[in-house]
């Protein structure tokens, strides 16, 4: 008997979403294809926010056969890779991994790419700004070469995509079929945009949405130095409005997907996957609830 004999009718009886739900691997660092695989099935997601990391079965070195090898073990697992999330520091078209990171995600199927960050330098914002959106055109012309659209997250911080103001900034004049946005309601919340808002400042290009709870708290460091930190909590415990959330997505018909960030840096990968199937079942509810 495996684990799956062991615990069947909970995870198979539980009703589809309309839109797809994935869940980030970051915190399945060191797992497998096949362990990640079983885990996304327990945690009762359809997919994978593959995070094409150094680290992690599909990196930017071996990405253009990994990727598509993976992704037909996914759908042969009854799951799919909507959504890849790239080095933090993947910021810029010209890097060698680039092209073939594009090419690797058109030939796996995979449709969204999650770009890194950018942050405001020295010279200022605006002058910051240019500088962005003379990248993103030129991931534009990937995206239209490879039908790949390449998006970026909200995060708050010196993050220029840091609320949906920010981010449409970046944005604009762009065609929203070439780039796109990914809402992060965690972050979102902490730089004081309310979710109902925000969303709406996006909605043209607004290509996938983050679910993560968070709290921001002042803390005191081992020098005595006073800062402030970010934690991650359980779905519902921290400062984000979910209900609003989940109303205002579907008021507008989202039907893109939704990566349950599961950012949980204290628990173990078997953890991180138990906390994820109780994170799922508060948003079930949650539309339950709305529909």
């Amino acid at each position: 008997m495996n684990r799956h004999d062991e615990l069947p009718s909970a995870i198979e009886l539980e009703p589809t979403p309309v839109t797809p739900w994935i869940m980030f691997t970051k915190h399945l660092e060191g797992w497998s294809l096949d362990q990640i695989i079983e885990g996304l099935k327990l945690a009762t997601v359809q997919g994978a926010d593959l995070c094409v990391r150094p680290g992690y079965p599909v990196d930017t070195d071996n990405v253009e056969k990994a990727l598509p090898d993976a992704a037909r073990r996914f759908v042969d697992a009854g799951l799919s890779i909507p959504l890849v999330t790239t080095p933090g520091d993947f910021v810029t078209p010209n890097v060698d991994y680039a092209e073939r990171l594009f090419a690797g995600c058109a030939a796996a199927g995979v449709k969204l790419i999650k770009l890194g960050y950018w942050h405001m330098e020295d010279d200022g914002y605006w002058a910051t700004l240019d500088r962005c959106r003379k990248h993103l055109e030129g991931f534009v012309k990937l995206a239209e070469k490879h039908g790949v659209k390449p998006i970026v997250h909200n995060h708050s911080g010196m993050s220029m995509g840091l609320n949906s103001c920010g981010a449409m900034n970046l944005m604009r004049g762009f065609d929203p079929n070439h780039v796109g946005v990914f809402a992060d309601a965690g972050h979102l919340t902490l730089v004081g945009e309310p979710v109902e808002m925000a969303l709406d400042i996006v909605q043209e290009y607004l290509a996938a949405v983050a679910v993560k709870d968070l709290v921001k708290e002042h803390v005191m460091v081992a020098s005595m130095d006073e800062t402030w930190g970010l934690d991650v909590r359980p779905l519902g415990s921290g400062f984000v409005n979910f209900p609003a959330l989940i109303e205002t997505l579907r008021k507008i018909d989202f039907t893109g997907p939704i990566s349950f960030h599961c950012e949980y840096y204290r628990m173990p990968p078997e953890s991180v996957i138990d906390q994820c199937r109780i994170d799922t079942r508060y948003i079930r509810t949650l539309m339950e609830k709305s529909a």
